[in-house]
């Protein structure tokens, strides 16, 4: 099964918010696919969200999944579960009758109601809290019960719309891991949207960067991020600098060094025109003032698990504010501000971008 997207533009207030938006998200049978979409606030990524679940109308294109045109299919005969930011349960009811609530309206009988909801408590760790009231819940348990309520009908398609946005940071981080786990257990395809880079790494096989009403990536999390379209994507997934690179036959050249072209994962005919680098994509080691290439130490983080070095990058062709550098473990001393350092760059940790193919 496939949920295809084709040209879909979406208005609101009279703007167009989605415009033709063209992208396929596989639903198989395996270990639910988790896509995650991506964006900063406003982008439209919620908009297409609530369109896909029928609760916003298209003004240009179609969405079908499993082949059928769903323009004339409400939501609830869509089959697809939702799980809103705030979870939307219902207020001075029961764990039990909020997770039923779904049950009930496809009239399962009153023996499998009870059964499934005890099973849907298990699965999202919440077991022994039928009878409390959804009020006195916090929010991380609010958001089981809403994951557990859209699960217990067993949609064909899981839609998360920002689903740990009102969380604090540690519970985001934790409660990412166990939804993706619960998905996986069920087999239920998901499609989440996000505007945390974090989340949209733990929870999607897939990622889908939105700008803007539009698509401008859409590949394996792996890819998207090693692989940005352009300047304004690097950015954005959190490339801190944009070098220009001359791709020079079997080695790309940097003002910071070579890298072999084979370690970049590169497609057929495709050239690189600039590399994108944080923190981790460079390692620092002492050097004598004034060496060739040797980039002066601003400021010294000593974290627990490594140490961060803050490089004056001023000097170089393209200069770059706040250069970022991991001190080489190997190198037997952490250099100090004011002293000098040469950099490497670290061929599995950096971004590319591809200019035009041969």
């Amino acid at each position: 099964m496939t949920l295809e997207c084709t040209g879909v533009g979406i208005d609101y207030d009279g703007h167009r918010v989605v415009r033709d938006v063209s992208l396929s998200v596989s639903a198989g049978s395996g270990p639910g696919p988790v896509t995650a979409i991506l964006g900063p606030s406003g982008c439209g990524k919620s908009t297409l969200l609530r369109a896909i679940a029928g609760l916003e109308p298209l003004a240009t294109g179609r969405i079908c999944f499993d082949g059928q045109d769903l323009a004339t299919v409400p939501p609830h005969r869509r089959d697809f579960g939702m799980v809103f930011q705030d979870g939307q349960l219902f207020s001075g009811r029961t764990v039990a009758a909020n997770i039923a609530y779904g049950l009930r309206a496809r009239r399962w009988p009153r023996s499998e109601i009870a059964a499934r909801v005890a099973e849907m408590l298990e699965l999202v760790a919440l077991p022994g809290m039928a009878d409390r009231r959804v009020d006195g819940l916090s929010g991380g348990q609010a958001q089981r019960v809403a994951l557990a309520r859209a699960l217990a009908p067993r949609p064909r398609l899981l839609l998360l719309d920002e689903p740990l946005a009102a969380l604090d940071a540690n519970l985001r981080e934790r409660l990412a891991t166990d939804i993706t786990e619960i998905v996986v257990a069920t087999a239920t395809p998901a499609i989440v949207v996000t505007h945390d880079h974090d989340e949209a790494a733990t929870m999607g096989d897939s990622v889908v960067v939105m700008r803007e009403g539009e698509v401008v990536a859409a590949d394996t999390a792996t890819r998207v991020w090693r692989y940005p379209r352009d300047e304004w994507t690097a950015h954005f997934l959190g490339w801190e600098h944009l070098l220009p690179a001359d791709h020079d036959g079997d080695v790309v050249r940097t003002e910071l060094g070579d890298v072999a072209a084979a370690d970049l994962g590169l497609a057929p005919g495709a050239r690189v025109s600039a590399v994108a680098i944080r923190a981790e994509s460079l390692r620092a080691r002492p050097s004598a003032a004034g060496a060739p290439g040797a980039l002066e130490v601003r400021r010294v983080l000593e974290l627990p698990e490594r140490t961060h070095v803050f490089l004056d990058g001023t000097g170089l062709e393209v200069p770059v504010a706040g250069l970022g550098a991991l001190v080489d473990d190997e190198a037997g001393a952490v250099p100090r501000p004011g002293q000098s350092v040469t950099v490497t760059l670290v061929g599995a940790r950096i971004g590319v971008l591809c200019g035009e193919q041969r």
